[in-house]
């Protein structure tokens, strides 16, 4: 099999590739990525000269489209998607998430091509804290930030090219993820790093906001399943089960490296800040006959923990700009 992974130098993509790599020898991978702040030539050590690595932008029509013509498989993870950035500046976003988006489509249309969509769970909005349900993929969407606004937007470009064009493409969407090589701008590797660093953890407002976290292994090996039987045209919902709120997070991590469990600070809260999401993902394991490894949350926090300390090198030259980008955006929004 001959598969391009856009996104492949990003957090999710180069665990994509590294399980790849691991799993699959016989699968030959191209990575197309734009090496923006967010990716990395370093989170592919180890595999880089085991793949084809091209460096550019999704929206280039181009150079997607000759990248595409070899292919047999594209995953298209290739996104902006950081909240706290798409509310400073939503531009990024429409362009990597909705143009970038309709150039692959456009590509694998021409040269009919097996496509997988790699998405979110937080382009259905949020629940209320009391809710017991959870999304479905028969949720109606219902973003809330300029980051879920255009990554619902790609959602639906997808859905379109399946019915207008017979485009062969699968779309999942996932919970939260965590685990090794994620940018310390988000919100678990960012109080691990700060407590090897000696600083306290940063919470936004009360921490009572409900994620369901899964751990990177086990959604791309969910993704390895829907693109080996997944029906055509068909949403996948990713999940482990694994619903916690920040200040359990928190207080969990500081609990896991030692510390206690109330020393972290409160931060003035997000605008549009999502209260919970949950994931309904029987058909992804019914159908498909996907099971998390990581069943415990607990479990694939300490490893995360483990691998950020076995891995200064990897993370320390980002922590410095994204401390300051955060110091910087509290003093504009305190009054």
């Amino acid at each position: 099999m001959r598969i391009l992974v856009t996104g492949g130098a990003g957090f999710i993509g180069s665990n994509f590739v590294q399980l790849t790599r691991r799993t699959r020898p016989d699968v030959r991978i191209t990575v197309l990525d734009k090496l923006t702040y967010a990716g990395s030539l370093a989170s592919l050590a180890g595999v880089l000269d085991e793949v084809t690595f091209v460096e550019g932008d999704v929206a280039d029509g181009a150079l997607v489209d000759r990248l595409v013509a070899d292919q047999d498989v594209v995953v298209h993870f290739a996104a902006e998607s950081h909240n706290d950035n798409s509310l400073a500046d939503p531009s990024p976003f429409v362009h990597t998430n909705v143009v970038g988006t309709f150039t692959v489509l456009e590509a694998v249309r021409r040269h009919d091509v097996r496509y997988h969509h790699i998405s979110t769970d937080e382009v259905y909005g949020d629940l209320a804290l009391d809710d017991p349900g959870k999304f479905t993929p028969d949720t109606a969407y219902n973003p809330s930030s300029p980051y879920s606004a255009t990554k619902a937007g790609s959602d639906l470009l997808v859905r379109a090219w399946v019915r207008s064009f017979g485009v062969r493409a699968t779309i999942s969407n996932c919970s939260n993820n965590y685990g090794p090589r994620q940018h310390v701008e988000k919100f678990i590797p960012r109080q691990i790093t700060n407590i090897l660093d000696g600083q306290r953890p940063k919470l936004y407002g009360a921490g009572r906001n409900v994620r369901d976290w899964i751990h990177v292994d086990d959604h791309n090996t969910a993704v390895w399943a829907i693109i080996e039987a997944g029906r055509v045209g068909q949403t996948y919902l990713i999940g482990a089960d694994g619903e916690a709120d920040n200040r359990t997070v928190i207080e969990t991590i500081l609990e896991l490296m030692g510390q206690p469990a109330d020393a972290f600070d409160q931060v003035t809260d997000r605008a549009g800040h999502d209260l919970r999401y949950a994931i309904d993902a029987r058909l992804v394991r019914e159908e498909l006959g996907w099971e998390p490894r990581f069943g415990d949350f607990l479990d694939g926090l300490a490893a995360t923990i483990e691998w950020y300390r076995a891995n200064e090198a990897w993370w320390r030259p980002m922590k410095a700009a994204t401390e300051a980008k955060y110091a910087l955006s509290q003093r504009i929004q305190s009054p």
